[in-house]
């Protein structure tokens, strides 16, 4: 056997054995295919209803998002109302309210003063200086600013 001949041998294995190992590729390849086939069967099969079942949520949803909305539209309306409502009230008592709690207390400290002045305090003298009356002295006295006591 001549040089050219173990070349060409060698050759021709190299080139059997190629082409084995790419008929094994396209062969896994074909699975692989099927297998990936197969899988976007299934998940069609599966995702059409739950599409459908989606599409169903959101318009039960939308459905709800409706009436919660009239809700709020009907709160909106009775916070209004109320609001209208305590103004009204705050008017129409409000002054007149404050008019009695004052004339209350007016009387509670008349009483108080005339109570105080019965039991044990002389009634406080007044000083008249032509047509103006002068507040009588306090009591205890203030400290001078300047000494320390």
């Amino acid at each position: 056997m001549s040089g050219g001949e173990v070349a060409g041998i060698l050759v021709a294995v190299f080139w059997a054995i190629l082409v084995s190992f790419l008929a094994l590729a396209l062969v896994r390849l074909a699975q692989t295919l099927k297998a990936a086939t197969r899988l976007v069967a299934e998940v069609t099969d599966q995702a059409v209803p739950l599409l459908s079942e989606a599409s169903a949520t959101v318009r039960e949803a939308n459905t709800q998002l409706a009436r919660v909305d009239s809700i709020a539209s009907d709160v909106e309306e009775v916070t209004s109302n109320a609001s209208a409502l305590s103004s009204t009230v705050s008017t129409a008592f409000g002054g007149p309210l404050v008019k009695v709690a004052a004339f209350g207390y007016g009387v509670r400290r008349a009483i108080g003063r005339k109570g105080r002045a019965e039991e044990d305090e002389p009634a406080p003298t007044r000083n008249v200086v032509i047509g103006k009356t002068l507040p009588s002295a306090r009591r205890g006295g203030r400290r001078n600013r300047g000494s320390k006591g």
